[in-house]
């Protein structure tokens, strides 16, 4: 069975893989990566909108890696509309990018499983393989990091780069022209980059004892000075000079050789 402090930390890393993967799922399954406010620029332009009747002609818009919403005003009252990315929207994104994102964040999560189980195991067991140990734990826990983060830089990238909002924003628009006044990640981008934060977190806790081998190492040294050392060392290199003598010699140095101090 693992020490104490082993089945603590493994237990530890355990529920922040569980955290991590609950973390993915939930951004993955919502709709609040982005939101912002889109003008009616057509609108506004027909009846010659001046600033403060602008107002009017301002709506909302929220989405996220599969579906969203948005409601314009376009002088005719806030009307609602659903998103849906797939199947045909996403043919009129950066495609590739946003499948990207979509892949990363399930490869992290199938490694944040990985890690759970490596998790389990060594807290119930000792691996006889240290791969199946804390190195595996760094491992999976730095690989789910890794795809997460490039997940959350994908997404930046088509955000702040491709226009992605104002690609939303005008899918099947034929009459009116909408323009992204502000947009801003919501708090299921910010769950994302909470995974990633609970894997670096992870990669604390290996499941280390305390580090004993330094105090191990004095008293060692402290055993092999006193052995060699004064009488004992003495004893040491008389033996040695007596083995190492010939036989007639041995007879003459006999008293040295026999003296009760050396055998």
């Amino acid at each position: 069975m693992p020490s104490l402090w082993k089945r603590i930390t493994f237990s530890v890393a355990s529920v922040l893989c569980v955290g991590s993967v609950v973390l993915l799922v939930v951004a993955l399954s919502t709709e609040r990566w982005v939101t912002g406010r889109i003008l009616c620029k057509t609108g506004a332009e027909i009846v010659n909108a001046s600033h403060p009747e602008m107002e009017q002609f301002i709506g909302d818009i929220y989405y996220g890696l599969f579906q969203g919403g948005k409601a314009k005003k376009c002088g005719l009252g806030k009307r609602r509309s659903k998103i849906h990315i797939f199947p045909k929207l996403v043919r009129t994104l950066n495609g590739g990018l946003h499948m990207m994102v979509i892949l990363f964040l399930l490869v992290a999560v199938g490694f944040a499983l990985v890690s759970l189980s490596f998790c389990i195991y060594n807290a119930r067991k000792v691996p006889y393989q240290s791969i199946k140990g804390h190195k595996g734990l760094y491992l999976w826990n730095f690989i789910a990091a890794l795809f997460g983060s490039l997940a959350v830089l994908c997404f930046l990238a088509a955000v702040r780069h491709h226009s992605l909002t104002e690609r939303v924003a005008n899918y099947r628009e034929s009459l009116f022209v909408l323009i992204v006044l502000d947009d801003s990640l919501d708090w299921s981008f910010w769950l994302g980059v909470g995974s990633v934060a609970t894997h670096f977190a992870g990669l604390r806790s290996g499941g280390h004892e305390p580090d004993q081998t330094a105090q191990t190492g004095d008293q060692e040294a402290r055993r092999t000075h006193h052995l060699f050392s004064g009488p004992a060392l003495l004893k040491g290199a008389t033996k040695e000079l007596c083995f190492s003598m010939k036989p007639q010699r041995l007879r003459s140095e006999g008293n040295l050789c026999q003296s009760p101090f050396t055998f």
